[in-house]
Order: structure tokens, then C-alpha cells, then sequence
């Protein structure tokens, strides 16, 4: 089995159990494994049923997990034993069947996943009752509730189906036999099932579902290019609220979508009021977009404060044909006071279609939505009926009725629009009161009319009302301000650090940051190694990964999406755990565990960290792009420096190797009658020339090896006058006819060098010397003390250095731009290798009056033991050891070479 393919999935799908599904499955086992298929039963119950376990006979079984569920020991389904394994087909029973707890995934359809991803093909079994968009439609059937089921997705992605359609007399009659296993719990419920009526509604509805499967393969087929687009298909529009109806809403929306092959999307739109709802109803909308994720539903959230209006804007911006809603269960009188959602939506739909669908739950069974209610403070009342009797005592002022009236109307907007609806209605009705009470206070009695007190006493209710309920709207919406631009900020914030930072771990440290800020939670980032391993990045909360589980929850949200806590995927992991993906690409793992559990179920939580995920990946692959791309670069310079390379060694060796061929041929060519004198010349070119290609070869075995590291110093206390009287002596034939001065103070402390490299050093230099300068010219090679350093120059006359070429003709196979001669142009890079490796430095400028300096300087370090006294010229002071340390060196050099030495 190859790790490169995945899995292929069969399904054998059925309208109830009973109808020979699991029977079916087994008998197709039993024929691949007579034609030597690798095959492996993973999970199949037999319940007692004998024809079962007789299909079981002679098919390899895996090792099952011992679980205890309520003190009975369980057989379940191991995972990791069928993975370590890897067969290459398994047979897993039940697709919809609930994992125990403690499992890695909590239901089987999920291991499954695991295995197709791992190259494991697989046999399973489904009935049309335990598919999510059918669930709703089950429940009207046979009042039959399925706790465990499985997405439509999984029903799509199954590359073969075998609908098992037996006639539903012989159903019925395994039913009778015991041949049907039915749980006891369900038994009540499965009479309703086993009806005749039931068995051909729930038949009706599984060829219903193979058909949209086999409409939705057709239609994949003519959509191909080479037979033309298919057809302009819909788009549906599904809005839920806080209601336990929203599951009903998005299994509804998914059948219609999946009937008419339309796109759909859910919406969620978050008034100030629905904002400020408690943990539940924020729970219960998490769950319902979890379930329109899973079933292929694009899941949008968004803010406003008419609901009408944000849903059609949003439904015409998208293109939405088609609108779903839930019929309002609350009563009619509601509708009358604040609106009807439904008529505003289709008074204002235009051309687009509203589906109004009702919910199987009873009115009273659902729970509303609580309104935010402030705690009841006593300090308010006690001002509203303190401002009420302020304004009523101006009636013992012989103030005016009308005018008292006016006073208690404006006290009324007062308390309304400062302490809120409560103290306002208690206003009002204290301010009723109070006009009943003045009235009959004053010199004379001041009577109204019944029908003007009813006005008066109306107006003050309406407008306590009024006033406070745009208060309380107020404020919800500056709260539901505050927490849209939290949330923004945050998100700025992170952006804007995200953009300025060039490093992963400095990137990660930054978003641990910005979401411990944001959830107060403990945070990781793990980004695969370069074995593909998770690791978490330094600086952030490693431990929450040390447990191999949560290191299995990571891998897996890496590999396949979301899993961990607040997810149906591994949800009795301790954190979140969110794939960071940027350009379809998976850069690592988010993984959150907040202090509050509970935050993990708010949708608004849930959205704003993965819009934080977002910057955070992108920001990620950005480093990685540039490292990707540095390392490009570099390839490519390495590439043009071979290319150099290769095209300065095939024009560099091929003159020496020419002239060393040309001389041998016209040697043998010749023969005897050459004469002496011609031959000495020939055999002088061939020696010349094979030297030359000596040092070129020797030059690009010694830049190499000292890149390498290859090279380990053999230092020594090594006094100066050995390695440059050594080099001299080496180029004797190449210095004939120059001028060399040489100047070595006696006092000159001796250095720690390896003597061989350093003599190669100085060859190099006065080698490129004898190259670039006219014949004839001198040299000059100089050493002193110098800030507690050693400095050697070596100087020529010649053409010297091009402006701002100081620094790059230390580079590798460059030779400068005068360069006329040949070489590959390693001399001068290995010198700053060889006095790189001693601690020291080289460095290159043009000389005053013409010409050339090259400097080195090296540290003097630590002296070695003091010798004893020495009386040879080797140690004398003054002109005579200047005379003898150059007389040393002239003793190397030929005759006819001269030797200038200064003090």
C-alpha cells in the first residue's frame, strides 16, 4: 500500500437496519479474500446473530480496545492497531457508530478519515436514518431519534455505494425471526419503524438520496470541459438565530441545496441585543454553524441592528436566489409591538424566494433568547421617586397643574434616559400619583376631565417606555461597539506587529501574545521540522503539548482541520487546536486553551480566533518564502560561480595542456635530429608549463579544502624570516631580474603559524606580484610592531588597483578588472582565508607613487618561553642583526637576485 494514494471507501447503504447491509458486506469480504486481497475485519457486532458469525470465519481480525462504559466492559475499535497494521482494506461496521469516551475521535465515520488518509481502503455500512440532512425527515417518520450521525459529506465521498433494497416482507419477517438487532432503549421506537407505511416512506427516501448522489456524479461528468459547463445553479440562504430550531434550519437548507445542486451559505446576524446574550444561547449558535461547516455550508457572521435589512442587503451583495428562515414561535402580540421578521423579509424580498419552515419542537419547549437585564438597583428608584416628589412639591408652590404636568413629563425623560426602564415606569406611575394628588392641592381645585386624565396618564407611560427603551438600545449598541472594536484592534495590532517581524520564533511570540491578551489563554505555536515533525516554537507554552494525546490532536488538526475542545473531533482534548493555512498551504498549529472553557463556544469568539489565525499564517509563510528564496539565491550564485568556475578551468588548463602537448609532439615528432638546444627549450616549456598548471590545481584543491574546514592549523612559534625566506627561495626563477627589498626588525616577536600556510600566504603574494606588474620592478616586503600586532606588507610598482576593487579582489574567481593575465582568481581568496584562520586579517590598497600594498596583520599572542642568552648574529641588536637576518634569507635566493635591506 502506498502511502502516496489515499483510501477508497465503500459503503453499503440501506432505508432501516435489518435489510442485509452488514450480511452483504461480509459475503464481498469473503470473495476479495478468495482472490488474495489483503483484507482485515476491524469492528463488526454480531449481536448473537450466527449467519454473521459465520461470515466472520477465515478473515483476519484486528486486536480490539477494552473500554468500561458504566461498569460493562466494551469491545471498541482500535485506531492505532489498524494504522500500525495498514491492510489494505478494513472492515469497519457502523459507520455511525459512537466512539466510548476516551477515543480519539467520538465517532467511527471519523476513523475513518484517518484511515483513508493513511491508504487504507475501507468497507462500512449506513442507514439513510443516521445521515445528517435526513434526520429531521426520520423523526417525522417513525418519531425515532438517532443520537449518532453521520455528515453528508462522508455519504458524497464514498467513491461506491451498494444500496441493499430487499422486499419489505422479508424485513419483516427477520424482524420476527430475532434476525434484527434492536437496542432495548429503542425498542418502543423501532415498532414505529418496522410499520409497513414507515419502511416505504424511509425506502422512498434512501433512492431519493442515491439519486441526488447519482445526479450529482452525472452532473460532475457533464461538466466536464470536453462536454461544456453544466447549469447556472442556485444559491440558498439559510438564517438562524439563537433557537434550538437552527439545527432543523441547516439540515432543511442542506436538502434543498443538495435537491436543486445549488451553492449555500448560513448567516448569523449578531444584534446588539443577541450580542449580549448569555453562554447558552451563544452555545447553541456555535453548534448550529459546527453543523453547517460539516455539512459544506459557507458560515457567515455578521453585525447589525435591523435584522431584515442586513439579511437582504447581505442575500442580494451575494447573489442569493433563494432564503430560508424558521417560523416565529412567539406569540402574536410580540409581532404587533416590535415587528414581524418574516413580513419585513418578504415584503422586502423582491425577486428573491423566502421559505418560512416550521420546526418539530412545540412552542413551549422552546427558550427564548433572555433579554439583558441589569441587576435591580435600589439607589435608582430611590432617585426617580426622589425626582417625581421634588417636582410635585412645586404644586404647594401655587405652581400651575399644567405646568407641574410638563415638569413630571421632562423628570420622566430624565429617569428614562438616565437610570433606565424600570426606574422610568416607576417614575411614570409615581408621577400619575402625584398628578392625583395635586389636583385636589391649592386654594381651588383644579379638576380634568376624565378623558384627558386617561391622555395625560397614557402619554407619561408611553413615553417612559419610549424613552428608556432607546436608552437601553443605546447602550447596547455602544457595547456591542465596544466589543466590534476590541476586536477589530486586536486585530490591527496583530497585523501591523506581524508585518514589521522577519523571524518565526519572533513571530509566534508575538501571536501567543496577542491571543493570551485577547481569550486569556495558554497558547502554542507548532510548525513541522525538517523530518515533518509538529514542534512547538520557543516562547510559547510547550507544555501544553507535552502529553503525546495533545501532540496526536495537533497532528491531526494539522493534517485534516479543526479538532480539540469546542469541536466534534477529539473534543476531550484540554485545547483548541486550528491549522494556520496561507495559499491552500498548512504553515503549522494554533492551539488555544482558554481559562474559560466556555469562550471555545461563542461564535464570536470562535471567529475572531480564526481571523487571527489568518496574519499569523501569512506572516509565517512570509518568512518561510524568504528563506525559500535566500536559499534560491544562494543556489543560483553557486550555480554562476560553477559555471565561472568551469569556464575559468577549461580556459585556464587548457593553455598549459596544450603547450605541454605541443611540446611533447614536436619531442617525438622530431625524434634524434633534434637538436640539444631545441630540446632543452622544449623540455623547459614542459616544466613551466606543468608547474603552472600545478599551482592552478593545487590553488583550487586548497580554496576548497579551507572552505571545507578541512584544514587544521599546526601552529607553532615560528619566527617570521622562515616563511617568507622559504617563499623567496620557491620563486627564485619567477623574482630574476627584480629588484627585492626585504625588512625584518630584529626584534620581531615570533608568531604562533602554521609555517606551511603562511608560506603559501606570502607565495601568493609575491606570486600575484610577478603577475600583474612589469618585469623588472621591485618588491618590497616590510614587517613590524604595530598595536600589539604584527604587520607584513608586501608592496610592488605596478599598475596598481582599480578604484573600489579593494575589497572584491579578495573574493573568490575574481581577478580584477586590468587583469590580463591567467588564473582563476583563488591567489588572493586563499590569503584571507589562510590569515582568517590564524586570527588575523588582510587588506589591499594602492600605493603612494604607484603601485600596489598588500597588509597583513596577525595577533602576537601570548609569547612562548624565554630562551636563554645567545650571542649568534641571530640575536644582535642594531645594523649587524638587521645584516644577518637578510643575509639569511639571500641565501635562499639565486645568484644575480638582489637584495636591498633597510633599517
Amino acid at each position: 500500500m502506498s502511502d502516496a494514494r489515499r483510501g477508497r471507501m465503500t459503503l453499503y447503504f440501506g432505508a432501516a437496519p435489518g435489510v442485509g447491509k452488514t450480511y452483504a458486506m461480509l459475503e464481498a469480504a469473503q470473495r476479495l479474500r478468495r482472490q488474495g486481497v489483503d483484507i482485515v475485519v476491524g469492528a463488526v457486532d454480531t449481536h448473537g446473530r450466527p449467519e454473521v458469525a459465520e461470515l466472520l470465519v477465515g478473515l483476519e481480525r484486528l486486536p480490539s480496545r477494552t473500554v468500561e462504559i458504566r461498569g460493562k466492559l466494551v469491545e471498541e475499535f482500535h485506531l492505532d492497531a489498524a494504522l500500525v497494521r495498514r491492510p489494505g482494506m478494513l472492515i469497519l461496521d457502523d459507520l455511525g457508530h459512537g466512539n466510548a469516551p476516551g477515543s480519539r475521535h467520538a465517532q467511527r465515520w471519523q476513523d475513518v478519515i484517518d484511515l483513508l488518509a493513511a491508504g487504507v481502503d475501507v468497507l462500512s455500512t449506513l442507514c439513510v436514518q443516521q445521515i445528517e440532512s435526513q434526520h429531521d425527515v426520520v423523526v417525522q417518520i417513525t418519531s425515532m431519534r438517532v443520537r449518532d450521525l453521520v455528515p453528508d459529506a462522508m455519504f458524497e465521498r464514498a467513491d461506491h455505494v451498494e444500496f441493499i433494497d430487499p422486499p419489505n416482507k422479508e424485513v419483516l419477517a427477520r424482524l420476527q425471526d430475532g434476525k434484527v438487532y434492536i437496542p432495548e432503549q429503542d425498542a418502543r421506537a423501532a415498532a414505529a419503524m418496522y410499520r409497513k407505511n414507515s419502511l416505504l416512506a424511509l425506502r422512498e427516501l434512501a433512492l431519493r438520496r442515491m439519486s441526488q448522489r447519482t445526479g450529482r456524479e452525472n452532473l460532475i461528468y457533464r461538466s466536464a470541459p470536453r462536454l461544456g459547463a453544466g447549469p447556472v445553479s442556485e444559491r440558498i440562504l439559510v438564517c438562524i438565530d439563537p433557537s434550538p430550531l437552527g439545527p432543523r434550519l441547516i439540515r432543511a437548507a442542506f436538502r434543498m441545496a443538495t435537491g436543486l445542486r445549488a451553492e449555500w451559505l448560513a448567516l448569523y446576524v449578531e444584534t446588539p441585543r443577541l450580542a449580549l446574550a448569555g453562554e447558552s444561547a451563544r452555545a447553541q449558535v456555535g453548534e448550529t454553524l459546527r453543523l453547517a461547516e460539516q455539512l459544506g455550508a459557507e458560515v457567515v457572521h455578521i453585525s447589525g441592528a435591523r435584522i431584515d435589512r442586513e439579511i437582504l442587503g447581505f442575500a442580494r451583495a451575494r447573489g442569493a436566489t433563494r432564503l430560508i428562515i424558521g417560523k416565529p414561535l412567539q406569540h402574536r402580540w410580540r409581532d404587533l409591538l416590535r415587528g414581524s421578521l418574516v413580513d419585513a423579509l418578504v415584503r422586502g424580498s423582491g425577486d428573491l424566494d423566502v421559505h418560512v419552515i416550521a420546526g418539530d419542537i412545540a412552542p413551549h419547549e422552546v427558550t427564548p433568547v433572555p433579554a439583558l437585564r441589569s441587576p435591580i438597583r435600589v439607589a435608582a428608584y430611590f432617585w426617580a421617586a426622589l425626582t417625581v416628589a421634588a417636582i410635585a412639591a412645586t404644586r404647594l408652590l401655587h405652581l400651575p397643574l399644567f405646568y407641574v404636568i410638563v415638569l413630571l413629563l421632562v423628570g420622566i425623560s430624565l429617569v428614562g434616559s438616565r437610570l433606565g426602564r424600570g426606574p422610568a415606569l416607576g417614575a411614570a406611575l409615581l408621577s400619575i400619583l402625584a398628578v392625583e394628588v395635586t389636583m385636589r392641592i391649592g386654594p381651588e381645585a383644579t379638576p380634568i376631565e376624565d378623558l384627558q386624565r386617561g391622555a395625560i396618564y397614557l402619554g407619561m407611560l408611553l413615553l417612559a417606555l419610549w424613552v428608556s427603551g432607546l436608552t437601553e438600545l443605546s447602550r447596547r449598541q455602544a457595547e456591542a461597539a465596544r466589543i466590534d472594536e476590541r476586536r477589530l484592534t486586536a486585530l490591527y495590532l496583530l497585523s501591523r506587529e506581524l508585518s514589521q517581524l522577519r523571524s518565526e520564533v519572533d513571530i509566534a511570540e508575538c501571536a501567543i501574545r496577542h491571543v493570551k491578551k485577547t481569550m486569556s489563554a495558554r497558547t502554542v505555536i507548532l510548525l513541522p521540522g525538517h523530518d515533518d515533525q509538529l514542534a512547538p516554537v520557543a516562547g510559547t507554552d510547550i507544555e501544553l503539548t507535552t502529553d503525546a494525546r495533545e501532540e496526536g490532536v495537533a497532528r491531526w488538526a494539522f493534517e485534516h482541520g479543526p479538532a480539540g475542545r469546542g469541536t466534534e473531533t477529539l473534543k476531550a482534548a484540554q485545547a483548541l487546536y486550528l491549522p494556520l493555512t496561507a495559499a491552500g498551504r498548512t504553515i503549522g498549529v494554533l492551539g488555544v486553551a482558554p481559562d474559560d472553557p466556555d469562550k471555545l463556544a461563542s461564535p464570536a469568539e470562535r471567529q475572531l480566533l480564526d481571523a487571527m489565525t489568518g496574519p499569523v499564517a501569512l506572516a509565517l509563510q512570509r518568512v518561510r518564502l524568504a528563506e525559500e528564496a535566500q536559499i534560491a539565491e544562494v543556489r543560483a550564485r553557486e550555480e554562476e560561480l560553477r559555471g565561472s568556475l568551469l569556464s575559468s578551468v577549461s580556459h585556464d588548463l587548457r593553455t598549459p595542456l596544450a603547450s605541454i602537448t605541443g611540446a611533447a609532439s614536436a619531442m617525438m615528432d622530431s625524434g634524434d635530429a633534434i637538436a640539444p638546444e631545441t630540446r632543452r627549450d622544449l623540455l623547459q616549456t614542459i616544466y613551466e608549463e606543468a608547474e603552472r598548471l600545478g599551482r592552478l590545481v593545487g590553488n583550487l584543491l586548497d580554496m576548497t579544502r579551507l572552505e571545507a574546514g578541512a584544514v587544521a592549523l599546526r601552529t607553532d612559534w615560528v619566527s617570521l624570516e622562515d616563511p617568507i625566506g622559504s617563499a623567496l627561495s620557491r620563486l627564485d626563477r619567477r623574482l630574476a631580474g627584480r629588484e627585492v627589498q626585504v625588512t625584518l626588525p630584529p626584534d620581531l616577536p615570533l608568531l604562533p603559524l602554521d609555517e606551511v600556510l603562511f608560506e603559501q600566504l606570502i607565495l601568493n603574494l609575491l606570486e600575484n606580484a610577478c603577475k600583474h606588474t612589469p618585469a623588472g620592478s621591485p618588491v618590497r616586503v616590510v614587517a613590524r610592531v604595530q598595536g600589539g600586532r604584527v604587520v607584513v606588507e608586501v608592496a610592488d610598482r605596478g599598475p596598481g588597483l582599480p578604484a573600489g576593487e579593494e575589497e572584491t579582489i579578495f573574493e573568490k574567481f575574481v581577478r580584477g578588472s586590468k587583469a590580463n593575465t591567467q588564473g582563476f582568481g583563488l591567489g588572493l581568496a586563499i590569503c584571507r582565508a589562510i590569515a582568517a584562520a590564524h586570527g588575523g586579517e588582510i587588506t589591499a590598497e594602492n600605493r603612494a607613487g604607484g603601485g600596489a600594498v598588500f597588509r597583513i596583520s596577525l595577533p602576537i599572542g601570548v609569547g612562548p618561553p624565554e630562551p636563554g642568552p645567545d650571542t649568534s648574529l641571530a640575536s644582535m641588536s642594531g645594523p649587524q642583526g638587521v645584516l644577518h637576518n637578510t643575509a639569511k634569507i639571500l641565501l635562499h635566493q639565486p645568484a644575480g637576485l638582489e637584495a636591498e635591506t633597510t633599517t
